[in-house]
């Protein structure tokens, strides 16, 4: 592409968002107002917790977590239903409800990521403390609280008790250490708490380095050993353990960058589920929060490219025909992909603001011009 068409590119995706500009700004305030009511209605809520589950861990401790495969479902052939069979893709019901962990958790995840948007956005203070007494119930209350393992997640009836795979479930904690350092910096996490949340995690990354489990999905060649990566480092750095968050990106992460990224942007094993393209955005998605850790810490992630070609932007640029329109995905995706092309182009953007990347602008420019009403 030529500097001068380039430019004009860029020309053109300045016009565009001086167009949506406005009503940019009216979507937002209504989001905000959406959210301000969805955090009040929080404000009175009974706290989350690991121990509501009906079901008991083979620790026989309601204090560890315990969730279900979700993709395994009773076995038609057998009298007890037992073992369960995977049929990929497909969620089992029985996974979703009060039996496991799982919904409980997402509902504790959630109330955190609203609740700490209403704070950004309104000042007061009452947000922020009903959200610290969300994580006290969660994580340090005796008689509440989650143990800082996950040695019961993702089990398989008749199979096993538990498997590595469960770690991608607490992908949602970053949202909480998120929250607390924004309480500390605006000198609302008490002495206490803060403590007691070092400690637990802590421990929980000890349990992710060290830990049978923990181990074998740091080895996984797919997105559960990228999301393992997020995971881990994010609560390093909450730690401050800089530089084992520095080394690791330059030496682990980025061999998995080189390994599952093909040179001309594919991602194998993230084409051969049943989501393709859910699991290659999912993937890229864990790729951008890695290389946005390493700029925080001074490690150039974005701009890594091996011999080849292989990099995270070689894989957003394989995806960049198919959210455009200009072909059809021609892998296998059994269910509606909307929400993860939704997320797809919130990651070019927020690549284009990170990193001052220009590589996107031409796509940008025809995913907003698709989307500006027309009056």
């Amino acid at each position: 592409m030529s500097k001068t068409v380039s430019f004009y590119i860029k020309l053109i995706v300045v016009f565009f968002i001086g167009i949506t500009s406005c009503s940019d700004a009216q979507n937002n305030t209504k989001k905000d107002n959406q959210i301000i009511q969805n955090a009040d209605l929080l404000l009175n809520i009974n706290p989350f917790s690991v121990v509501h589950k009906t079901g008991v861990p083979p620790s026989k401790s309601k204090h560890d977590y315990m969730s279900i495969g979700p993709y395994w479902w009773p076995n038609p052939n057998t009298s007890d239903s037992l073992p369960y069979i995977r049929k990929d893709g497909e969620i089992n019901p029985e996974t979703r409800n009060n039996f496991t962990d799982y919904t409980e958790k997402n509902k504790f995840i959630a109330a955190v990521k609203t609740l700490t948007k209403a704070y950004k956005i309104s000042n007061n203070n009452k947000y922020a403390i009903k959200n610290l007494a969300l994580i006290n119930a969660w994580f340090l209350n005796d008689e509440t609280k989650m143990n800082p393992n996950v040695n019961f997640g993702q089990y398989v009836p008749g199979k096993s008790e538990g498997r590595c795979f469960g770690i991608i479930e607490f992908g949602g904690l970053t949202a909480v250490l998120q929250f607390l350092e924004l309480a500390k910096s605006n000198n609302l996490l008490d002495k206490k708490t803060e403590k007691g949340m070092h400690n637990w995690f802590t421990d929980y990354s000890n349990w992710l380095k060290n830990s049978k489990l923990g181990i074998e999905e740091s080895t996984r060649k797919n997105n559960h050993a990228t999301h393992y990566d997020v995971q881990l480092l994010s609560i390093l750095r909450y730690l401050n353990k800089i530089e084992e968050v520095k080394n690791y990106l330059s030496t682990t992460t980025k061999a998995r960058i080189f390994s599952q990224i093909e040179p001309d942007g594919s991602q194998p094993l993230e084409l051969a589920r049943t989501k393709s393209f859910s699991y290659s955005v999912m993937n890229l998605h864990a790729f951008l929060e890695l290389a946005a850790l390493g700029q925080q810490v001074g490690v150039n992630l974005w701009n890594e490219t091996s011999k080849d070609g292989r990099s995270i932007k070689k894989g957003y640029e394989f995806m960049l025909p198919y959210v455009t329109n200009k072909k059809e995905w021609p892998f296998k995706q059994i269910k509606d992909k909307k929400s993860s092309e939704e997320k797809l182009i919130k990651d070019l953007k927020k690549a284009h603001k990170l990193f001052k990347e220009d590589a996107f602008d031409e796509a940008i420019q025809i995913i907003n011009q698709r989307n500006t009403p027309k009056h």
